[in-house]
C-alpha cells in the first residue's frame, strides 16, 4: 500500500471517529425531546472493529472481519476503538452504546459479542450520512459465522474463537 493511499484511509477513519464523538456528544447533551427523535430499528450484522475496517491498516474489508480479525477486534474494542454493526448489505451502524452500560468504556457485552453476527434492536440516528444505533437489546446472536481465517490464515491457533453453548 502506498503512503498516499494509507494517508487517505487514515483520514477517512479519523473523520468517522470524529463523527462518532460528535454523535456521542449529541446523544449525551441534547434535550429529551430531540433525543427521542430516533427511530426504533432492528438490524442484523457482524460486530466489527471500525478502525481496521475503515482504515484498511490490516487489509481489505474481508480480512478485517470474522475469525481472522477476532483477536484484533477484541484488543481494539478494549482500547476504546468504536465498534459497529456491519450488515450483509455492507452498511455500517456505529454503536453509540448498549442500554444500561457506559457508552465511553469497554463493556462485558461488547467484549462478548465482538465478531459475532447479532440482531440488534435499538434507536437509529442518521447524522451527516453516518448511521448510529443505541442498542436497546440483542435480539439474537448467531455467534461467529464468518470463518475468514480459512482464507487469510492470519489467526494463531490459540486465538481462534470458540463459541460455547
Amino acid at each position: 500500500m502506498t503512503m498516499k493511499k494509507f494517508t487517505a484511509r487514515l483520514l477517512t477513519a479519523a473523520v468517522l471517529a470524529g463523527g462518532l464523538v460528535a454523535g456521542l456528544a449529541t446523544t449525551s447533551y441534547v434535550g429529551s425531546a430531540k433525543a427521542a427523535a430516533g427511530d426504533i430499528i432492528e438490524i442484523k450484522g457482524e460486530m466489527i472493529d471500525t478502525w481496521c475496517y475503515f482504515s484498511g491498516v490490516m487489509g481489505d474489508s474481508d480480512a478485517t472481519r470474522g475469525t481472522a480479525h477476532h483477536t484484533c477486534a477484541l484488543w481494539c474494542a478494549a482500547g476504546g476503538i468504536p465498534v459497529g454493526v456491519r450488515t450483509e448489505e455492507g452498511e455500517v451502524y456505529m454503536v453509540l452504546k448498549f442500554k444500561g452500560e457506559d457508552p465511553l468504556e469497554q463493556t462485558d457485552t461488547l467484549m462478548e459479542i465482538q465478531s459475532e453476527i447479532i440482531t440488534a434492536r435499538g434507536k437509529h440516528f442518521l447524522r451527516d450520512g453516518v448511521n448510529y444505533i443505541v442498542v436497546e437489546n440483542v435480539v439474537a446472536n448467531d455467534g461467529i459465522t464468518y470463518l475468514s481465517h480459512e482464507d487469510y490464515d492470519s489467526v494463531p491457533p490459540f486465538s481462534k474463537p470458540k463459541k460455547t453453548k
